[in-house]
């Protein structure tokens, strides 16, 4: 930690270093593309909001995984992303997370619609392969042609399922409620795997939600499969995160959701993104603080496993 107090410091993400040759294992990126928004526009903002809200959490170490970002993560600047075609923009995304692959980061990515995803995970592919997801969300994303866009933020996760970057069969959609066809509500439980609803969700304690979630991310063999964590903030109640393009009512809530990411602590993590805060509807910086939020306990708590 230094001496200066969090609005004295560089707006990067928890104050952390820009120096990508430093070679640490975690890497924070910016994605501030957004045109794949279908209601209300602005998560391009998103990173600039999240990293000036994460500026509150630099007085100290997280309560329960008492490590310095800045010892483990770099910040890596934004993308330089067109963000009038959809499809463009994910192949540039590609070619710049191609060239940052030999620095072979553990990414924590800050959107952006979540659109990003798809992006993201076709890099992970080359990695890793087919990998597991847990997908926080008011919306299911598998729109199968999402206001006649085939790739959207309400398409990514059928068009990794088609692309089989991600295997259904260990992966889970919590925090689902807004409406939808039911084939596409029901894509992902028909490929092999699971959505909870908000309702059902909120009915669990953290506990028993993240015994679900581990379930279904293991394999037959009973190892865990490398996994990757989207966390869309429209998944909370607009009560939490009003700074959204598409907010749902019935949602879940900040202090359940910090709780649930704890008791994940064993799942085999390999990265994350934070898509739709989009800052022109916040209020006071609660949702772009809930953001960096859950973005610096999934650092810190990664950090925290290797370190073991």
């Amino acid at each position: 930690m230094n001496n200066l107090m969090p609005f004295q410091k560089m707006a990067t993400f928890c104050g952390i270093d820009t120096n990508y040759q430093s070679l640490k294992p975690f890497g924070v990126l910016g994605i501030p593309a957004d045109g794949a928004t279908t209601n209300r526009s602005g998560a391009r903002l998103g990173p600039a909001a999240i990293r000036q809200a994460s500026l509150m959490l630099t007085d100290g170490v997280h309560e329960k995984y008492s490590h310095d970002l800045i010892n483990y993560a770099v910040d890596l600047g934004n993308l330089a992303l067109p963000t009038g075609d959809t499809n463009k923009m994910l192949s540039q995304l590609e070619v710049y997370l191609s060239a940052l692959a030999p620095s072979n980061y553990h990414y924590v990515a800050l959107g952006g619609d979540h659109s990003i995803t798809l992006g993201l995970l076709r890099n992970i592919y080359k990695k890793y392969g087919s990998v597991g997801v847990v997908h926080f969300d008011a919306h299911c994303d598998t729109w199968s042609d999402h206001f006649g866009e085939k790739y959207g933020h309400g398409t990514w996760l059928r068009n990794a399922i088609d692309e089989k970057l991600v295997d259904p069969s260990m992966s889970i959609s919590i925090g689902v409620r807004s409406p939808a066809d039911l084939e596409s509500k029901n894509f992902l439980s028909n490929a092999g795997g699971k959505t909870i609803n908000s309702r059902q969700a909120m009915s669990y304690s953290p506990v028993q939600m993240a015994n679900i979630i581990i379930n279904k991310t293991m394999s037959i063999y009973g190892t865990m499969k490398p996994t990757y964590l989207s966390l869309d903030i429209d998944c909370l109640d607009p009560a939490y995160a009003p700074g959204t393009g598409t907010p749902e009512i019935g949602g879940l809530s900040t202090i359940w959701l910090s709780e649930l990411l704890d008791n994940l602590y064993n799942i085999n993590w390999i990265g994350m993104d934070c898509v739709e805060v989009a800052p022109a509807y916040d209020h006071s910086e609660i949702t772009s603080l809930a953001a960096a939020t859950f973005c610096w306990q999934y650092l810190s708590l990664n950090i925290d496993k290797i370190l073991k």
